[in-house]
């Protein structure tokens, strides 16, 4: 499995349509609209670099009005709520 975060600046106008349109493909798990330097940001969960590449560069791209990208790759995950719901099974 590899994760990846898309940080997208997107037409001002766009901002709801692009993240509609992200939302529904195949390896995107969440999409944040957020405040700073970037619109959006989109979590992907992929099986591989290979379709990170081809789910970034021959879908998300293509959606009108994005202006520009980065995409990062995650390495290692460290989740305070996975190391809590990991501990508390069968705690209640």
């Amino acid at each position: 499995m590899t994760n990846a975060i898309v940080l997208l600046k997107v037409r001002n106008d766009r901002i709801n349509e692009v993240a509609e349109s992200m939302v529904d493909l195949d390896g995107v798990s969440e999409v944040y609209s957020v405040a700073g330097q970037y619109d959006l940001v989109a979590v992907v969960r992929a099986h591989g670099d290979s379709q990170v590449a081809s789910l970034v560069t021959e879908q998300m791209l293509k959606a009108e009005g994005i202006i520009s990208s980065e995409t990062l790759i995650a390495f290692r995950t460290f989740s305070r709520h996975d190391l809590d719901r990991m501990f508390s099974v069968g705690l209640d």
